[in-house]
């Protein structure tokens, strides 16, 4: 993907329209992500978010406002509960569910907090444990990743990185159990997802992923240092005076980019340009529209925000 995006010369310090990276601008952060965990296993009041994610109140203050501020939550009354608030999903903030339930597939097979083995997601509308399986919407059929080509968009072309200024959340201290706790790490720091999907794309030396994400050196060289040592990347030496490494995806890596697909579709959605979105994705079995989606693998039924429910085994 990455060498076929380029139909006009990039500019100085300009990255490529990505979908992906606007969208961690919004998500890309473990407190938020945390957050938005607590709230699909059914809190919804500060107290009881504070509690389920053990995050610093002056911290989860501030998420809270920010997801309100870009219209993921949004805040109401409680019906007869004179000056009690709770937080809610708004559409836009309920079309990250499917980013979500392959961020817990990844965290079952993958992960190692102990608690994933505790907390189990069960598809109500077949009342099986939710394996979620990655679905193409033109055929309705199960699809690998080696079975997905893509191609430029209408939206593709070069952008201008805007750089919050935020803490590196990644790493949050809480005893509290979680779904995603390893996920987190990666998901909640933009750059590492970044650079998962640049070594994805064939992108896999380290001038050419600084390149691509916008990341500064010091960054950069941190990142591929705990993806390599989470062993989602391998880094292979093609050069020994002086050492350079490329960067290659094993198979824990491979399967996070089912995530990172599924979250380009919501930004797409949400942060695409006028023109469409940056990247085509298309199915080759069936030479469609891939349009993901994720869906139950015991009733094939796709999986929705209202259809599942937490159980603790």
């Amino acid at each position: 993907m990455a060498e076929n995006l380029n139909p006009v010369l990039q500019a100085e310090n300009m990255v490529k329209t990505c979908s992906i990276w606007r969208a961690l601008e919004v998500i890309g952060d473990a407190p938020i992500l945390l957050i938005l965990e607590s709230i699909w296993m059914g809190s919804a009041r500060f107290g009881k978010i504070q509690e389920t994610t053990g995050l610093l109140k002056a911290l989860l203050s501030d998420r809270l406002k920010k997801l309100t501020h870009k219209d993921i939550l949004t805040k109401r009354n409680v019906p007869g509960l004179a000056k009690t608030t709770e937080y809610a999903l708004t559409p836009k903030g309920a079309g990250l569910f499917s980013t979500v339930l392959m961020l817990y597939w990844w965290e079952r097979k993958w992960g190692i907090a102990p608690a994933r083995k505790d907390l189990l997601v069960r598809h109500e509308n077949c009342g099986s444990i939710l394996e979620p399986q990655t679905v193409c919407g033109s055929c309705n059929k199960a699809f690998e990743l080696t079975d997905v080509d893509w191609k430029p968009g209408p939206g593709v072309g070069w952008m201008s990185p805007s750089y919050s200024r935020r803490r590196n959340q990644t790493k949050v201290q809480t005893d509290q159990p979680s779904l995603l706790r390893g996920s987190v790490e990666i998901m909640g720091d933009r750059w590492s997802a970044l650079v998962m999907r640049a070594v994805f794309t064939g992108i896999r030396r380290f001038d050419q992923i600084q390149k691509d994400t916008g990341a500064v050196p010091n960054t950069l060289s941190s990142r591929l240092k705990a993806l390599t040592d989470s062993g989602v990347l391998k880094a292979e030496t093609y050069q020994h005076a002086p050492i350079r490494n490329e960067y290659f995806l094993t198979q824990k890596g491979y399967d996070y980019y089912y995530i990172i697909m599924m979250l380009m579709i919501w930004g797409d959605q949400h942060f695409a340009a006028p023109e469409g979105p940056p990247v085509l994705l298309r199915h080759k079995s069936c030479g469609g529209d891939l349009n993901p989606y994720v869906s139950c693998h015991s009733c094939t039924k796709a999986v929705t925000p209202g259809g599942v429910s937490i159980i603790t085994e």
